[in-house]
């Protein structure tokens, strides 16, 4: 299992008391209302909308918050025009990164994520230069305490699951194809299996292992990315040690 994937485990048991929950549900708006805008306000039609509307419903989003997002999609209440864009580099140790953004200024977007890869030891680089080495996949997570492995495997599998991992030591990590993660997400939750933290992103295909100050140095890189408030997700290929990575998010 990548790097990648145990960090966002631990990221998915710290969110629930994350003391930064405001900028969380900023970001998690701001995806319901470019969903909205890119598929239409029909949760049930529009499977990123259904998503995002389960992750800040995961968060303990009100409704009314939900709604307002999906109404500014659609152009049922005006605000800022939001962009996607996609940014592409490299870390410390040679480690590929993917970072996707929804922002209104794409200028002073850019010039403050090329800032943070400086600062971080890395290099943004041009559009294509590291997307080749990620595919798009469903994640979802679940604590191994809470249910029965094989259970869960075949539960999932026949749900149209394509793998299930169980090296991370808390959690299972279930990967979908893109088409199949509410599917199987659905699935689960009818089983009463419940769900720790799900996402559909950029998965890699081959990792880098790092260790030691390049490792922190790259998840200081992440967890800044992921901070910035126009930046929706980031997705990286690093490869470290379970425990070293405890560790090291632990400091």
């Amino acid at each position: 299992m990548s790097g990648h994937s145990k960090w966002s485990s631990i990221k998915h048991k710290k969110a629930a008391t994350d003391a930064k929950r405001g900028k969380l549900f900023t970001k998690l708006i701001k995806e319901i209302t470019i969903a909205a805008r890119l598929g239409g306000g029909d949760i049930k039609a529009n499977p990123r909308l259904r998503t995002a509307v389960a992750a800040a419903k995961a968060q303990s989003m009100p409704n009314d918050n939900i709604d307002r997002a999906i109404k500014k999609g659609t152009g049922e209440l005006g605000g800022a025009q939001l962009e996607t864009a996609i940014y592409e580099g490299y870390g410390p140790g040679g480690v590929a990164i993917i970072a996707e953004a929804l922002t209104d200024n794409r200028n002073r977007t850019v010039a403050e994520i090329r800032y943070l890869f400086g600062r971080h030891g890395g290099n943004l680089g041009e559009s294509g230069c590291v997307g080749w080495m990620f595919k798009k996949k469903g994640i979802i997570s679940v604590d191994k305490g809470k249910v029965d492995e094989e259970k869960l495997f075949d539960l999932a599998l026949e749900a149209g699951a394509e793998d299930m991992a169980s090296d991370d030591p808390e959690s299972f990590q279930i990967t979908t194809a893109p088409e199949n993660y509410q599917a199987v997400r659905d699935a689960l939750e009818k089983a009463g299996i419940p769900i720790a933290g799900g996402e559909v992103t950029l998965a890699p295909e081959n990792t880098v292992r790092v260790s030691g100050h390049t490792a922190e140095q790259v998840l200081k890189l992440v967890e800044e990315l992921e901070d910035h408030d126009d930046i929706q997700s980031v997705s990286a290929n690093f490869d470290i040690d379970a425990d070293e990575l405890a560790h090291i998010s632990a400091a």
